[in-house]
């Protein structure tokens, strides 16, 4: 990728000369120089660009998926060659299914630079897309009677979905990776009070998967050139009048409002209009915390935009295909991994005296407790043991942690390692006492220890995996297993869980934080 130009020198005027604040702006440019160099000079660059890498991958993908329906479906002597009837010309019917297709992807901006790289929203915009292509089509050819193969006209369907989200995934891999380099990046500029500018530079940065690198901060009022956010300094480049001025000389590609700046949705409204000489868009920082995008939805009335957040529901049909999901998953589970766990069962008892499985009560949905059942990684005697152990707690909050724990066996060290101690929670699951995905199964004496709000974490099923699993397991934080438990419970999907179930299997293969 090509280094970006310097920075363009501000225009200069009679009012411009009369606004000596803008000084700050010349400063900015030529201390965050060296910064520009490593990021792309325009985030429409970029986006245009990877548009394109995908535009191209998806014509192949789709493309090879109705030929390989065709060939399944005639072999490859059975294809017809010439064209016949209207309902015989398969031809006709594949360029028809391949060009919706595409047009469907693009009627969902699919390719949109606020979708790609976002994970879960990209693949279900991947997926909404087909199926209203197929549902089309379907409707289309019952009316107008064309007769095609059935099973041709399935195939092609599952196939180039399945093909589309993995080719999604494989470039959201290589996107993330060289965004780890600077590269592939919108330069943005924060705007309003300084806490609010510290708090959305801080999550930015620390967010893997954030498209922005901030390049500066816009403050109403600064005695320093440069406010600390993070792990790095990020300079001031401009008050609040001139923000506009300072995006165009820095070639900024986003304008992000944080908080609620001084002058209100006047100051935000004459902003917006600022920008319309720039490259840049604006970007308003919500103040919601733990909220996913799925429960907001905005409703323009009369000119003014209003958000709806939706309450979280505990009951339903949601739960009710999770619990499903739950039922089909572990039954064929359990079925298929009978040979493992009894081979797991065998070393157990080699390895040291004592039962195969632990038993332990804890609590479940409302509270109520259940008997959790795990693989012995412990010796016989571990419950007797623990009060001599408390003083070397290494966790904070209610639970109890220590790396080297003398009470884990050979065995066990293996198990804990790799979750397969956690296997038998598969009939724990079957049963309905928990469920694939969910917050971490709290002993009864840790949720005698909870505050107010940390009682949340019980309104759903404890889960084999969860947020916490995929993020740090015990190297986590009481604070941060916390916060992630209500995240989850309060922002929870289908599409949510199985994306926690793939990054699970990464995680036992992986292991992070686990002992």
């Amino acid at each position: 990728m090509s280094e970006p130009d310097s920075p363009a020198p501000l225009p200069v005027g009679d009012s411009l000369r009369r606004a000596p604040k803008l000084r700050l702006v010349d400063q900015a440019a030529s201390a965050t120089r060296d910064i520009a160099l490593d990021t792309p000079s325009s985030g429409l660059i970029w986006a245009r660009r990877y548009r394109t890498k995908l535009r191209l991958t998806d014509v192949t993908v789709i493309v090879l998926a109705v030929a390989v329906a065709l060939v399944f479906r005639f072999g490859v002597r059975g294809i017809p060659a010439v064209p016949g009837s209207f309902g015989a010309n398969y031809w006709l019917v594949s360029l028809l299914i391949v060009v919706t297709w595409l047009v469907a992807l693009e009627l969902f901006h699919t390719r949109d630079s606020r979708v790609v790289g976002a994970g879960a929203h990209e693949y279900k915009q991947v997926v909404n897309a087909s199926a209203v292509t197929f549902g089309m089509l379907a409707i289309a050819f019952l009316i107008l009677q064309v007769d095609i193969a059935r099973l041709f006209f399935i195939l092609a369907l599952p196939l180039g979905v399945i093909a589309l989200v993995f080719e999604r995934w494989l470039w959201r891999k290589w996107l993330l990776h060289q965004r780890t380099f600077g590269h592939y990046l919108a330069r943005v500029i924060v705007v309003g009070n300084r806490e609010d500018v510290e708090y959305v530079v801080s999550q930015i940065d620390t967010k893997s998967g954030a498209a922005y690198y901030i390049v500066g901060a816009a403050l109403e009022e600064s005695d320093s050139a440069e406010i600390a956010a993070g792990d790095r300094l990020v300079p001031i480049v401009s008050d609040l009048e001139h923000v506009a001025a300072a995006a165009s000389a820095m070639g900024v590609d986003t304008v992000i409002v944080a908080g609620q700046p001084s002058g209100g949705s006047a100051y935000i409204r004459n902003l917006g209009w600022d920008l319309e000489g720039t490259s840049a868009e604006l970007v308003l920082s919500s103040r919601l915390t733990d909220v996913a995008g799925p429960r907001i939805h905005f409703r323009p009335v009369d000119g003014l935009p209003l958000i709806h957040v939706e309450i979280p529901r505990f009951e339903g049909g949601r739960h009710a295909l999770k619990r499903t999901l739950d039922i089909v998953t572990t039954g064929l589970a359990i079925v298929f991994l009978l040979p493992v766990l009894a081979v797991i069962a065998v070393l157990i008892k080699i390895d040291s005296p004592g039962p195969v499985l632990f038993r332990q009560e804890r609590c479940g949905r409302n509270g109520q407790t259940f008997r959790m059942i795990k693989f012995r990684s412990m010796v016989e005697t571990a419950e007797d043991d623990l009060a001599g152990l408390l003083d070397q707690n290494e966790a904070a909050g209610v639970l109890f942690k220590i790396r080297n724990d003398p009470r884990i066996t050979k065995i066990g060290r293996v198990l804990r390692k790799y979750s397969l101690d956690e296997l038998p929670q598969l009939w724990n699951i079957f049963v309905g006492e928990m469920s694939l995905v969910g917050p971490r199964p709290p002993l009864p004496e840790e949720v005698q220890g909870y505050e107010t709000h940390v009682h949340r974490r019980l309104y759903i099923k404890p889960g084999l995996t969860g947020m916490w699993q995929v993020n740090g397991r015990s190297n986590l934080s009481w604070e941060d297993s916390v916060r992630l438990d209500l995240y989850y419970v309060e922002n929870w999907s289908l599409a949510g869980d199985l994306m926690i179930i793939w990054r699970t299997f990464k995680t036992v293969i992986q292991p992070v934080g686990a002992y």
